[in-house]
């Protein structure tokens, strides 16, 4: 089975409450991009208006290799641009490379993550066998009415590296030197090819400021911190402070949340009983081996959330106290106490509060009869569309039904 083989083959459509009003602040655009990272979109969008790129905010990223319809505010008022027609109306239409931006209406506020209501997606599956077929078929039923676990899925763990420390792990711990050299001088998937080498330079010459920074890209948050430790060559706390507050949200929003999707996994295999986890289907998440379940577990509620690991969340759900236990194992494995959930050395980033819902029900599900594949012949394609809550994964449930 094979998805994503070209951007058309993943479709997903945001669905928004729209906060638009005859005038505001802020102008909302519909973008529909294709192949192209939203973070692309944005600095193109910004370059067109003649406005800084953080007067674009999106609030929500999506798959570069995938065709979506997402959505934008642009800050009109305040942030000192040239292109005053935006207070009036705004250009009615930008295009760019790989994205079309169409003006939708003014906003007295920027969008945020909770005016997102849900995700729809169409995807198309290939490269099928019969046998895979008729699995992904009878899974498909499975799903629809037994649901799948909710879990964090990879495109959230961009920010670990294999075999080292998470950075917001580090930054937990007020590790701030160690989270500065994991910012610096680790990779991660995506990194280009100039920040590789960069990185590589970094840990070559960790310490030796001036030579680390003229090794740095042009231009890049990494100079900013960099300019800092030239001058303040043990002044780490501060320097760290100096990353771009998306990026620490997004490490600690990772380390968060592979803690979450290893208490939701033993909390759904302590359901099963404690001699059944051996027989439960998996998926494997950012090299985490999670587990499925083909049925729900006996006398599990379909409503069940797990809170949020932070330095006040109460672990309640579950009978005997057994999320409680599985809460306390997981930090404890990881050496790291409740208290710690806080990340007490930076200014402007913070651990997400809230609870998860612990099962995913994907809603309006459908599925088109099997055709034959045009792109690998004598295999089958399979189209299926479905929608799901703001925060979750199509690619989980694309593993869940070839489990």
């Amino acid at each position: 089975m094979r998805y994503k083989v070209q951007p058309e083959d993943f479709t997903v459509e945001e669905r928004l409450r729209l906060p638009c009003v005859p005038r505001g602040g802020f102008a909302v655009y519909r973008v529909h991009k294709r192949g192209v990272t939203t973070l692309s979109v944005r600095t193109q969008m910004a370059r067109t208006l003649g406005v800084p790129e953080s007067a674009v905010i999106f609030p929500a990223l999506k798959d570069k290799e995938a065709v979506a319809v997402q959505h934008a505010a642009v800050r009109t008022a305040g942030s000192g641009q040239s292109n005053l027609s935006l207070t009036v109306g705004g250009p009615e239409e930008i295009v760019g490379g790989g994205f079309m931006a169409r003006f939708l209406g003014h906003s007295l506020r920027s969008l945020t993550p909770a005016d997102i209501v849900a995700n729809h997606f169409t995807l198309v599956l290939r490269d099928l066998s019969a046998e895979e077929m008729a699995h992904i078929q009878e899974r498909l039923a499975q799903v629809a009415q037994f649901g799948l676990p909710n879990y964090f899925d990879q495109q959230r763990f961009g920010s670990l590296a294999p075999g080292e420390e998470p950075i917001g792990k580090r930054i937990l711990q007020r590790d701030a030197e160690g989270a500065l050299r994991a910012y610096l001088t680790q990779r991660f998937v995506g990194d280009p090819a100039p920040v590789r080498k960069f990185k590589t330079f970094a840990a070559e010459h960790w310490g030796d400021w001036e030579k680390v920074f003229e090794a740095a890209p042009r231009p890049s948050n990494y100079r900013s911190v960099l300019t800092y430790l030239r001058d303040h060559p043990a002044g780490y706390r501060k320097a760290l402070n100096l990353i771009t507050q998306r990026l620490l949200s997004l490490y600690l929003a990772a380390y968060q949340s592979l803690l979450w999707n290893r208490m939701a996994g033993r909390y759904l295999a302590a359901c099963w009983g404690a001699t059944s986890e051996v027989g439960l289907p998996r998926v494997e998440v950012a090299g985490e081996w999670l587990p499925l379940y083909y049925e729900l577990p006996p006398h599990l509620e379909r409503d069940v959330a797990i809170p949020l690991p932070d330095h006040r969340a109460v672990y309640e759900a579950g009978q005997d106290g057994i999320l409680s236990n599985i809460a306390e194992q997981v930090l404890a494995e990881e050496g790291v106490a409740q208290s710690d959930l806080k990340a007490r050395v930076l200014k402007k980033a913070y651990l997400p509060r809230g609870q998860r819902a612990l099962l995913l029900f994907p809603q309006d599900m459908s599925v088109c009869p099997p055709e034959p594949d045009e792109r690998f012949p004598g295999q089958s394609k399979l189209s299926l569309t479905f929608t799901l809550p703001r925060g979750s994964y199509a690619t989980l449930v694309i593993k869940a039904l070839v489990v």
